[in-house]
C-alpha cells in the first residue's frame, strides 16, 4: 500500500514539520476554489504536541496553539506582513506535499484480520459473517443516511450499510480491531467518516458509494472518539475524543492534517458541531456543560477560543441536544425537558410550556432547525415543532427566568419509544425522517402534519440492551433469543429474517430449546425470567390456522404460551432438560435448583438448595453410564446431583418441595493459579540451567580438543559460581473467590471450568472427591490439571460450546471476541489446547458474549452479546453448499386453536411454587386453628347459657338459700 507522500504533487516541504496552511481553507469556504490551488507559504507551523492550555478565570477563555498556519483575511494582510519581516527569504521554506485527489488506500491492507496460531493450518475464513440481527441502538448518532435507500450504523466491530428496500447488508470491518466509536456523513453524501477505538485510533474517511478508504486521520485522541462532524462545506472535520483526554481537533481531512487541537473539557463530551452559518464557530456539549468555540486570530496565530457556558441560577444539566441559531445564539435541551436559549455564554431564557410544564417529559436528545422551524426530539418518544421566530426573540419577562410557549405541532411516535436522534430523508415533495429509538427500533416518521400524514412506521425492530440468552432449534434453522428488554424473539437465521416476537412484564434471563424427546415437532422453547417465572412457548406457522374476517396480516411465525410456573424467587439463570427427556431442571440466583416431571405436564417434583447462585446447569450425555446434573455456582462451588426420585404422593399432603436427602457431590474450587505460575517459573529456571550446562559442556569439549595433554589441569579448574536467583513467586489465594464463568463435563465425575478474576487465564480440570462432606463450605478442592489459554489473563472465556462433531471448541470472550480451538480428536479431556482462531466481533468495551451456539448441522454459528448484537456466521467446510436455504416453521398441532391458554403470571410479587405451597400449608393450619377456636367458642357459649340459667334459678330462691357471689382480690 502506498502512503500519501508517495504521490507526486506540487508544493514544498516545511523545515519544521510542514503542516498545511489554512489560507486555502478560507478560500475554499468562501470561493469554492479547487483543491489543486497552490498552497501559500506561511512562517508558522504546528509541531505535534506544540499545544498550550491557558485558562482565564474571568472569561473561561481557552487559548490553544495548534495551527499549521493561520487564516488570513484581507484586512489582516498588512499586519501579518509586518510580522513576516523575519529572514524567511534566506531559507527555502517548504510545506507538506499535497495528497493527490486520486489517491486511495487498500481496504484489505487496513481491515483487521483474525489471528490464527502460526503453522496451525486453520483457515483464515473459518468463520464468515453472513448476517447481523442486532443494532447498538443506545450508541449516540448511530443512524446515518447515505442516500434515500441506504442507512449506516455500527454493530459491534462492524459498520453495516443496510439497503432499506432490499434489506441487504454490506459490512466494513473495524480496522483497529478494537471497535468503532462513532460515524459521520459528509453533507454532500460523497464520503463518510469512521472514527475507531483503540490505542491512538484512526479516523478513516471512506468514499461513497465505492466504499474505498480515501483518507486516514491519525493521533486525534488516545482511546476512542466520541463524535465527529463535517462543516457545512464539507472541507473540514471536527472530532472530539472520549476518556481520558477529551481532545477537540479540527482537521483538513483531505490532506490528513490537524489544523487546531485542544482539550475540550475535563469531563465527558457528547457532541461537537460546526455552526452552519459560520464555520469558524463550533459548539461542544456533554456532562454538566456546554462550550462555545471560535477559531480566531491572535498575535501568535490561529487559536481556538473556548467560552464555557454559565448556568447562573439554572440547575447545571447534562446537554445532549443543541442547535446553533443563525444569529450566533445557541438553543440547547436539558435533562428535565426544557429548552435553554444561550447568548454570549449565558442563559438568556429558559423555555417551557404553558403552566410551567416541561417541553418534553425527560431529556431533549436532539434539536434541529428545518425550513424555518425548530424540531425537538425527546426521550419521551415525542417530536415537537416550535416556531423559530418565537424562540429566537424570546426574552425573560419575570424573575423566574421562564418563558411559556406552545409547540406548533407534535407527534407521539409510540408508548415505549425513546427517541435519541433523527435524520431527514431527501425525498422530493415529502417530509420523511428516520429516527433512532433507544428502545430498539428504527422508525420512519412523516412530519408534514397534513390531512394525509402517514402514521409512524417501524422499519426495523431489535433487542434493546444486553441480550441474555440464545437457543437454536435441533431440527431446522430457527433461533430464539431473549433479553432484559422483556422480549423473546424468533429468527430464521438461514433466511436472514426475523419471524416473531412476544413481550412480557419482566426481562428474559435464560433460554433453552425443548428437545425432540419432549416436543417431537421441535417447536417449543423454555424461557426463564428475572422474576423467577418459567414459560414454555410454542412456535407455530399461523398460516396453518383457519382464516377469518378482519384478521391482521399473517406473519411467518407466531408464539403461543403453553405452560407457565414460578419455581424461584429471583432471576432464573439456567434451564436444562435431561438426556431422556424426563426432567427439567431450573437454576436461579436464589441458590436453588428446581426439578419438574415433564411427562406429567411439568409437575413440580422438588428443589435442592445450593451453596451459591446458580450460573449453569448441564446434564450428562449418553456417553456417561448414568444421568447426572452438573450444577455450577458463581461463587466457586460445583455440584453433581442425580435425577430426583419420583414419589407417588398426594400433592395436597406435601408440606414442602425441598428435597433433603439427595446424594449430592460437591467440589469447592480453591485457587491454584499462584502454584501454577510458580511451577512455570521453576520449569523456566530449570530449562535455563540445562541450557547453561549444555553450553559449558560444549565449551569444555572444545577446550579438551585444543589442549589435549593438559586435561588434568583443566579438571582442576575452579567450579563456576552459580548466580543468585530471585525468590520464586509467592503463593497467593485471592481474598474474594474468583467467579466461575462456565464449565462442561469431560468424563463421568470430571469437568472443566473457566474462571474470571484472579484465576483467569487457564482452563481447570477438576474431579469430584470420592467422599461426601456434610458441610460444603468446609471443603477446599484443587483441580488436578489445567490448560493455559493464551491472552486470557484479562479477557477470560465467558461461554463455551462445541460443534456437533466435537472437533471444534467455540469460546465467547469477555471482550466480545470469538475464539475457536481446533481439537485433534473427539476427546473432551482436551489433551491439547494449542491452535486457535481469534477475532473481535462484538464491541470490545461492553460487548461480552453471553451465549454462543451452532446450528443442528454445524453449518452456522450464532453469537449474542451485551452490546445488543446478534451475529450469524458460516462455518468453513470443504463441502459447503451455497444454495439458498430457509428455516421451516412447524405447523400448528391438531386442536391447537381449541386449547385453553394458561393464565400468565404477570405480577412480579406472585408466590413461587414453594412459597405458594408453604402459604397453602400455613393457610391450612390457620384454618384448622380457627375451627378449633370456633369449637371452643361454641362450648363457652353453651357454658355461659347454662351459667346464666343457674344465676336466674339462684335469684328465684329465698334469700337465705341463695348462693352469694364473692369477689377474690387474689
Amino acid at each position: 500500500m502506498k502512503e500519501p507522500d508517495d504521490q507526486d504533487t506540487d508544493g514544498h516541504k516545511s523545515k519544521s514539520d510542514g503542516k498545511q496552511s489554512l489560507k486555502s481553507f478560507k478560500s475554499e469556504s468562501r470561493c469554492n476554489l479547487n483543491e489543486s490551488q497552490t498552497l501559500m507559504k506561511e512562517d508558522e507551523t504546528l509541531t505535534e504536541g506544540d499545544e498550550s492550555y491557558l485558562e482565564e478565570e474571568n472569561t473561561d477563555l481557552e487559548h490553544v496553539e495548534g495551527s499549521s498556519s493561520s487564516y488570513q483575511d484581507d484586512d489582516l494582510e498588512t499586519t501579518r506582513a509586518s510580522q513576516e519581516t523575519m529572514a524567511v527569504e534566506e531559507e527555502a521554506v517548504e510545506v507538506k506535499k499535497k495528497i493527490s485527489e486520486s489517491f486511495y488506500y487498500d481496504y484489505m491492507e487496513l481491515a483487521s484480520l483474525p489471528f490464527v496460531t502460526p503453522d496451525s493450518n486453520i483457515p483464515l475464513d473459518i468463520l464468515t459473517l453472513v448476517h447481523s440481527f442486532g443494532y447498538d441502538c443506545r450508541k449516540r448518532a448511530n443512524l446515518q443516511l447515505l442516500d434515500n435507500n441506504t442507512i449506516l450504523y455500527i454493530a459491534g466491530n462492524q459498520l453495516i450499510l443496510l439497503n432499506l428496500k432490499t434489506k441487504e447488508q454490506n459490512y466494513l470491518q473495524s480496522c483497529s480491531g478494537q471497535g468503532i466509536g462513532v460515524i459521520g456523513v459528509h453533507p454532500h453524501k460523497t464520503h463518510f467518516a469512521v472514527a475507531e477505538k483503540g490505542s491512538f485510533p484512526k479516523i478513516i474517511i471512506y468514499e461513497y458509494p465505492s466504499q474505498r478508504p480515501y483518507r486516514i486521520l491519525r493521533d486525534g485522541t488516545e482511546r476512542a472518539y466520541a463524535y465527529v462532524d463535517f462543516n457545512n462545506n464539507g472541507n473540514l472535520l471536527a472530532s472530539v475524543g472520549s476518556n481520558p483526554d477529551y481532545t477537540l481537533t479540527i482537521w483538513n481531512w483531505k490532506e490528513e492534517q490537524p489544523i487546531l487541537r485542544t482539550k475540550a473539557f475535563p469531563q465527558e463530551v457528547y457532541k461537537v458541531t460546526f455552526n452552519p452559518e459560520n464555520e469558524e464557530q463550533l459548539t461542544t456539549s456533554g456532562s454538566g456543560h456546554i462550550k462555545f468555540w471560535e477559531m480566531a486570530f491572535t498575535f501568535t496565530g490561529l487559536k481556538l477560543q473556548g467560552f464555557l457556558g454559565r448556568f447562573g441560577k439554572t440547575t447545571t444539566t447534562d446537554i445532549e441536544g443543541y442547535i446553533e441559531l443563525p444569529d450566533g445564539k445557541v438553543l440547547s435541551g436539558s435533562t428535565w425537558g426544557n429548552m435553554l436559549l444561550w447568548e454570549a455564554g449565558l442563559i438568556k431564557v429558559e423555555l417551557c410550556r404553558n403552566g410551567r410544564k416541561s417541553c418534553h417529559h425527560g431529556p431533549i436528545n436532539q434539536i434541529m432547525l428545518d425550513e424555518g422551524e425548530v424540531i425537538t426530539v425527546g426521550s419521551d418518544g415525542c417530536v415537537r415543532i416550535w416556531d423559530f421566530e418565537t424562540i429566537d426573540t424570546a426574552d425573560v419577562i419575570n424573575d423566574t427566568g421562564l418563558l411559556e410557549i406552545e409547540p406548533m405541532n407534535e407527534l407521539q411516535v409510540g408508548k415505549d419509544v425513546k427517541l435519541s436522534s433523527m435524520i431527514k430523508m431527501n425525498e422530493i415533495g415529502s417530509n420523511f425522517w428516520l429516527a433512532q429509538d433507544a428502545n430498539g427500533a428504527i422508525w420512519k416518521l412523516d412530519l408534514s402534519f397534513s390531512n394525509i400524514t402517514q402514521d409512524p412506521e417501524c422499519l426495523f425492530s431489535f433487542h434493546a440492551g444486553a441480550i441474555e440468552a440464545l437457543a437454536v432449534s435441533p431440527i431446522t434453522y430457527l433461533m430464539a433469543t431473549t433479553a432484559l428488554d422483556h422480549s423473546v424473539r424468533i429468527y430464521d437465521f438461514a433466511g436472514k429474517t426475523p419471524l416473531a416476537q412476544m413481550k412480557f412484564k419482566q426481562g428474559g434471563t435464560a433460554l433453552t430449546w425443548v428437545p425432540q424427546l419432549v416436543s417431537y415437532t421441535g417447536a417449543q422453547i423454555s424461557v426463564g425470567f428475572e422474576d423467577g417465572v418459567v414459560r414454555i412457548l410454542e412456535i407455530y406457522n399461523p398460516k396453518g390456522l383457519a382464516v377469518f374476517a378482519g384478521r391482521k396480516k399473517i406473519l411467518g411465525a407466531d408464539l403461543h404460551l403453553k405452560h407457565v410456573f414460578k419455581p424461584h424467587t429471583a432471576s432464573v439463570t439456567a434451564l436444562a432438560y435431561d438426556r431422556d427427556g424426563e426432567f427439567l431442571a431450573t437454576g436461579s440466583k436464589d441458590n436453588t435448583v428446581f426439578f419438574f416431571d415433564i411427562e406429567k405436564e411439568y409437575k413440580p417434583i422438588g428443589y435442592i438448595n445450593t451453596p451459591g447462585p446458580v450460573c449453569q446447569l448441564t446434564w450428562s450425555t449418553m456417553a456417561h453410564p448414568f444421568s447426572t446434573l452438573l450444577i455450577i455456582c458463581e461463587n466457586g462451588y460445583v455440584l453433581e446431583a442425580p435425577p430426583p426420585t419420583m414419589k407417588e404422593e398426594d400433592d395436597q399432603k406435601v408440606v414442602s418441595y425441598e428435597i433433603k436427602h439427595m446424594s449430592i457431590k460437591c467440589f469447592h474450587f480453591s485457587s491454584v493459579k499462584s502454584k501454577i505460575l510458580r511451577l512455570i517459573e521453576i520449569e523456566k529456571r530449570e530449562e535455563r540451567k540445562r541450557l547453561k550446562e549444555k553450553e559449558r559442556e560444549e565449551r569444555r569439549k572444545q577446550l579438551l580438543e585444543q589442549m589435549g595433554d593438559e586435561e588434568e589441569e583443566l579438571q582442576e579448574e575452579e567450579p563456576v559460581e552459580e548466580e543468585e536467583e530471585e525468590p520464586l513467586p509467592p503463593i497467593f489465594i485471592p481474598p474474594t473467590p474468583s467467579p466461575i464463568l462456565c464449565g462442561f463435563y469431560s468424563e463421568p465425575g470430571k469437568f472443566w471450568v473457566s474462571l474470571g478474576g484472579y484465576d483467569s487465564g487457564f482452563l481447570y480440570h477438576c474431579a469430584f472427591p470420592p467422599y461426601a462432606m456434610s458441610d460444603f463450605k468446609a471443603q477446599k478442592d484443587e483441580p488436578f490439571d489445567f490448560r493455559f489459554l493464551e491472552d486470557t489473563e484479562d479477557n477470560p472465556v465467558q461461554v463455551i460450546t462445541f460443534s456437533i462433531s466435537q472437533t471444534m471448541m467455540f469460546c465467547g470472550m469477555r471482550n466480545g471476541a470469538i475464539r475457536i480451538y481446533v481439537l485433534n480428536e473427539d476427546d473432551l479431556s482436551l489433551p491439547t489446547v494449542m491452535d486457535y482462531w481469534h477475532f473481535s466481533v462484538h464491541d470490545n468495551n461492553y460487548g461480552c458474549i453471553k451465549s454462543i451456539a451452532t446450528s443442528f448441522d454445524d453449518r452456522f454459528l450464532m453469537t449474542v452479546g451485551t452490546d445488543s448484537n446478534i451475529f450469524v456466521f458460516n462455518i468453513f467446510s470443504e463441502f459447503m453448499l451455497w444454495q439458498e436455504i430457509k428455516a421451516t416453521v412447524p405447523s400448528p398441532r391438531y386442536g391447537f386453536e381449541a386449547e385453553v391458554v394458561p393464565e400468565d403470571i404477570e405480577d412480579p410479587k406472585a408466590y413461587s411454587i414453594e412459597s405458594a405451597r408453604r402459604k397453602r400449608e400455613h393457610d391450612k393450619l390457620m384454618k384448622e386453628m380457627e375451627e378449633i377456636k370456633a369449637g371452643k367458642r361454641e362450648q363457652l357459649k353453651v357454658l355461659r347459657n347454662e351459667f346464666s340459667k343457674l344465676l336466674a334459678m339462684n335469684e328465684e330462691l329465698p334469700k337465705h338459700m341463695q348462693f352469694k357471689r364473692t369477689v377474690s382480690l387474689k
